[in-house]
């Protein structure tokens, strides 16, 4: 990421440089990595630290998949931000200039892909829960519960951790001098399509279709119950839709420049690409800590959860009122994001 060489012409013949690392690509940004990578660490874990403590209580109270599946996202961003940013970008580059083991280094290539991986798919099984109660309510309730959901978060997890082994043998894109191999053509592509095009496209098909059944229920109500439940409805589906594409287009920056190094030019051969690899590798990092002001915009209740945290109230351990499930029967689709 960060590479400040500071030699002379005539020092070159003492540093032993090589004439492939004289080529090399220079970090035009300087600084400006580190100062936005201690940033977002200093403010993302403790906001995704408070989004947790948040989703536990409201997941104790309601006892709703829904917010098991959100503490998972969070989870997981938390690892990301602690195995890429922190242990990757700031101690790895910017500290030791990547100066460690070279089987360190793969180690902790294989960490940030696992929990990049989680991180990613953690959102993919809550797309699916949206989709049944809000598509399929009737299956829903026979489904969905949190013993199920624990269980599908326990296998992302594992599913995460192990597609994470095979970028053991990732390259560094901005030391290795010699084009991408084939190997690495096979380790870029299945890195794209786990963490962009596979998912994005559960998104769109799933996303599509809740929006298509939202159209049609809602021409079907009767004009006086207009004003009720779609209202509801329609923010679940903005706060889903919300979180699908943040991801979408926070991340899409660097899946074209990592195909571009591929194909194109590398990031240790030309300056542009580099500044674009690291500049989209910002961007992508920023989908860690956002999560949490979405939460905020979007549920009264995560709100007044926080609320109560922050000024160290503890909160009733139930809901005041009946479940909206105990009710009536049709409101099982609802998300629990506005349930007492």
């Amino acid at each position: 990421m960060i590479d400040w060489p500071n030699v002379t012409a005539s020092s070159y013949e003492e540093l032993d440089l090589k004439p492939e690392e004289l080529q090399r690509s220079k970090c035009v940004l300087g600084f400006i990595p580190v100062i936005y990578y201690s940033v977002l660490l200093c403010v993302g874990v403790p906001v995704n630290i408070l989004t947790a403590v948040a989703l536990c209580r409201l997941a104790c109270r309601t006892k709703k998949p829904l917010y098991y599946y959100l503490l998972a996202v969070t989870g997981s961003d938390i690892l990301s931000q602690l195995f890429i940013i922190f242990v990757g970008f700031l101690l790895e580059t910017a500290v030791f200039h990547r100066d460690v083991p070279t089987v360190l280094l793969h180690v902790v290539s294989a960490a940030e892909f696992a929990a990049n991986h989680a991180s990613i798919w953690s959102t993919v099984p809550l797309t699916v829960d949206r989709y049944v109660a809000l598509c399929h309510p009737l299956l829903h309730r026979q489904i969905s519960y949190p013993a199920r959901a624990r269980k599908i978060i326990a296998a992302v997890l594992v599913l995460s951790l192990t597609s994470g082994v095979p970028f053991f043998w990732w390259s560094d894109v901005w030391r290795d001098s010699h084009p991408p191999s084939a190997l690495d053509a096979v380790l870029i592509w299945t890195h794209v399509t786990i963490i962009y095009f596979l998912p994005c496209s559960i998104f769109l098909v799933l996303n599509s279709l809740i929006i298509r059944k939202l159209k049609i229920r809602q021409r079907q109500q009767p004009c006086q119950e207009e004003r009720g439940p779609p209202r509801r409805l329609g923010k679940t589906t903005a706060m889903l839709l919300a979180l699908t594409s943040v991801f979408s287009v926070l991340w899409a920056p660097r899946t074209v420049v990592v195909i571009y190094h591929l194909y194109v030019s590398s990031v240790h051969q030309d300056w542009r690409v580099h500044l674009a690899y690291d500049l989209s590798n910002m961007l992508a990092m920023l989908n860690t800590a956002v999560n949490f002001f979405l939460y905020c915009f979007v549920s009264r209740p995560f709100r007044s959860v926080v609320r109560d945290i922050m000024l160290l109230r503890g909160g009733p351990l139930h809901p005041r009122r009946p479940l909206p499930q105990q009710q009536a029967p049709t409101n099982a689709s609802n998300s629990s994001l506005y349930s007492g």
